[in-house]
């Protein structure tokens, strides 16, 4: 098994966590020449460029991709709290936090749980593909009020939009992503507007009441948010809990789930921009540089987790980096682990066994999601 040569080919690697530890114990905050960016992969490291007030999200002189601007793609992309900085973005973070907090996470279990069974009776056999990506986006877009007619269009439709946020993401995709952004909006608007039946776009324009925050477009723009930020992560949780139980049977399920986020994590990196100069783990990085924060590899870092190899779904009160930290961290973690439970409990519930899985699955070709190909 041929060992990664960077962090970004290691998301897809059959195993990369050895590398991680290597990485995090002899360059725990680096410069990758092949790269051309900074590396942060220790607890540190990553804690500081989580948290660093010079670092931002985006590249200072490119807000929105180039092949998005003047697109509906680009208007949602260009007001979404996980792609912007500044007061205005905290306050929006206020709003849709609370937004989030108000969706109670048994409810969105019972969802996943039942549009599993809607699945799992059409096809006859699992559709994994199916119920890693567009139930959970089906049961998103329940939440934020649509009906069971819609919720098949929308998962179709954020996975367009998705494809537009990499950096590698070709003008086809970033065209889909644009048609794709404009019909999310004609769905959710009249949600937002007090149409339908509410749910969590509901509970956004209440949280926006109480903020004081009157501006309709970013409110759109982050209830396509809702569903989008679910669909990579939420596919690879599942992805990854599946092998496991693959490899841990019997396990009670919602420790497997957790665990899984941190041992395995769905999201393995993310990226941040200097707009200043700053110093993180006592290296200086210039106006300009880019750094690469490894938080698969900072889950692991035995330093926060004791004996971080260990697959432990009993683990106490683990430091997990998988949703981030500061003015960034998801603040849909719960409803993700819960959609990912609700999913697997009744995948499980039909008699599928994990170990007809294969050992050694190949990965999708993603620079940060880790997600298997079942």
């Amino acid at each position: 098994m041929q060992t990664p040569t960077n962090p970004v080919e290691a998301v897809r690697h059959p195993d990369p966590y050895p590398y991680y530890a290597r990485l995090t114990a002899e360059r725990p905050f680096g410069f990758d020449a092949e790269l051309g960016l900074w590396v942060a992969a220790d607890a540190a490291s990553v804690t500081e460029a989580l948290t660093a007030g010079e670092l931002r999200v985006r590249p200072p002189a490119e807000p929105v991709p180039a092949g998005l601007v003047g697109t509906a793609a680009g208007e949602v992309f260009g007001r979404l709290v996980r792609m912007t900085d500044g007061p205005d973005q905290q306050r929006l973070k206020q709003v849709v936090t609370a937004a989030l907090a108000e969706a109670d996470p048994a409810d969105a279990a019972k969802l996943a749980a039942a549009r599993t069974g809607q699945s799992l009776a059409r096809t006859g056999r699992p559709d994994l593909a199916e119920l890693m990506f567009a139930v959970p986006a089906q049961v998103v877009a329940a939440l934020c009020g649509l009906d069971a007619g819609l919720e098949p269009e929308a998962a179709r439709l954020v996975g367009d939009f998705v494809q537009c946020i990499p950096a590698g993401a070709t003008s086809a995709q970033q065209q889909a992503a644009a048609l794709a952004a404009a019909r999310l909006c004609e769905l959710l608007g009249p949600q937002l507007d007090g149409a339908g039946a509410g749910g969590l776009l509901a509970g956004l324009v209440r949280a926006a009441v109480r903020q004081d925050w009157a501006d309709r477009a970013p409110l759109l723009a982050n209830a396509v948010g809702f569903l989008s930020q679910t669909y990579d992560a939420t596919a690879g949780l599942i992805g990854n809990a599946l092998r496991a139980l693959r490899r841990h049977p019997g396990g009670e399920l919602a420790g497997v789930v957790r665990e899984v986020v941190r041992h395995d994590a769905p999201i393995q990196n993310t990226r941040r921009f200097a707009a200043e100069p700053c110093r993180i783990g006592g290296a200086a990085v210039a106006a300009g540089e880019a750094v690469l924060v490894v938080l698969a590899a900072a889950n692991r870092d035995p330093a926060v987790n004791p004996e971080p190899a260990v697959f432990d779904p009993g683990r106490v009160a683990p430091a997990v980096f998988t949703f981030g930290a500061g003015a960034h961290r998801c603040p849909g973690a719960e409803l993700a682990v819960a959609i990912a439970e609700g999913v697997l409990t009744e995948l499980l519930a039909h008699g599928f066994d994990p170990a007809v899985l294969p050992e050694h699955p190949q990965y999708r070709a993603l620079p940060n999601a880790r997600i298997p190909i079942l």
